[in-house]
């Protein structure tokens, strides 16, 4: 989950195949995105996209409305201009599936292991399961 309650945080990885230079393009398409990618994208629910890299290894934190559906947003995407099916085809000719990934899947979406948000303290252990503090010899 992101900030707020009416929106949903999606936090998918997935690989760049080992080739540097589609790597370089890759990284090119995405400092000048096409205008009608970013505009479907914002319709289809998108609120906040962020994609990180080391190295040939993507991180991508998107933020979302309530009521998204990846795979029924996503294909409403493709299919809003015939410019979004090609940036989608494009992009695909330049990754590949990370580990862990199921057949046919790409981005794939990863679990959450850990969260801190100020203000906030995850609950306690009950009494009995609480560890004693060791003292140093």
């Amino acid at each position: 989950m992101s900030d707020s309650s009416n929106t949903i945080r999606h936090v998918m990885t997935l690989d760049l195949k080992d080739d540097p230079a589609g790597v370089a393009a890759y990284r090119r398409y995405h400092r000048e995105i096409w205008p009608e990618v970013r505009d479907s994208l914002l319709r289809v629910g998108v609120l906040r996209m962020d994609i990180y890299a080391l190295e040939r290894r993507l991180v991508m934190v998107m933020d979302t409305r309530e009521g998204f559906d990846l795979k029924r947003s996503f294909a409403a995407h493709a299919a809003s201009h015939p410019r979004c099916a090609e940036w989608e085809e494009l992009m695909k000719t330049f990754q590949q599936a990370p580990p862990g990934a199921r057949a046919g899947e790409l981005w794939t979406t990863m679990e959450s292991v850990f969260h801190l948000e100020r203000g906030r303290r995850p609950p306690r252990a009950p009494i009995g399961r609480r560890r004693r503090r060791r003292r140093a010899p």
